[in-house]
């Protein structure tokens, strides 16, 4: 691996995180000096970084004026976490036949991982929220499905970045540990049934349905002008 592909990973992991973390908002730019700058490499090592960023649904670029944190609408948002119900749901399929050896001690230990930044530090724990779900994908052993359930989940922080209006981490982590227990006990039915309720309440929060003004505040336009 040459350093110019090891710089890159390098700063397309940091970008990556810094998105996820929410420390990069939904269509801030990232010019390519600037990023060069502070991370001490060239701007072609930055334009490829970026250009992965933007395979993966997390970077727009456009047109004369660069690069941009992307900013999904309502309807992609709604259209990505149908993708993920579908995806994760064959995930815990997958895993109920076959498990690694190692997988529970995997799952669990990201869960403590998750447990100690718990009320502590939002960004993190949305991040770590994240990896649990890539983590099992990963362990289906199928490198597509987990591919596609990496994007998902990426794209879904993205989406809770710019529509979220609260995360809360407790029952995150209480659910995922019910997942890994009814994975293991080999029940797919309520293993699934958990997973979309807790997607679900993800999608909730993120208020993806656009809401009708209340009487209250369409009249409020018009008695400004009564009072003028």
């Amino acid at each position: 691996m040459s350093e110019k592909t090891t710089l890159t990973d390098a700063v397309h992991t940091l970008l990556r995180r810094a998105i996820i973390e929410q420390a990069l908002k939904p269509g801030m730019r990232l010019p390519e000096d600037t990023v060069g700058d502070q991370f001490g490499v060239s701007r072609t090592i930055v334009r490829h970084a970026l250009v992965r960023l933007e395979n993966e649904g997390l970077v727009v670029t456009r047109r004369n004026r660069g690069a941009f944190v992307a900013e999904p609408t309502l309807e992609e948002a709604k259209q990505i976490f149908e993708v993920r119900r579908a995806l994760e749901a064959e995930v815990i399929r997958i895993l109920a036949e076959r498990m690694p050896e190692s997988g529970y001690d995997q799952l669990r230990a990201h869960v403590r991982s998750e447990e100690s930044v718990r009320g502590k530090d939002g960004p993190v724990s949305i991040r770590l929220a994240g990896e649990f779900h890539t983590l099992l994908a990963e362990l289906t052993g199928n490198a597509v499905l987990a591919r596609y359930v990496s994007e998902v989940v990426l794209r879904c922080s993205l989406i809770m970045a710019m529509y979220a209006k609260s995360h809360s981490s407790d029952c995150a982590v209480d659910e995922h540990l019910q997942i890994i227990d009814a994975i293991r006990d080999g029940d797919v039915a309520r293993a699934r049934d958990i997973m979309d309720h807790h997607l679900g309440a993800v999608a909730d929060r993120a208020e993806l349905e656009e809401k009708p003004d209340s009487v209250s505040t369409i009249l409020s336009r018009y008695g400004k002008e009564l009072a003028s």
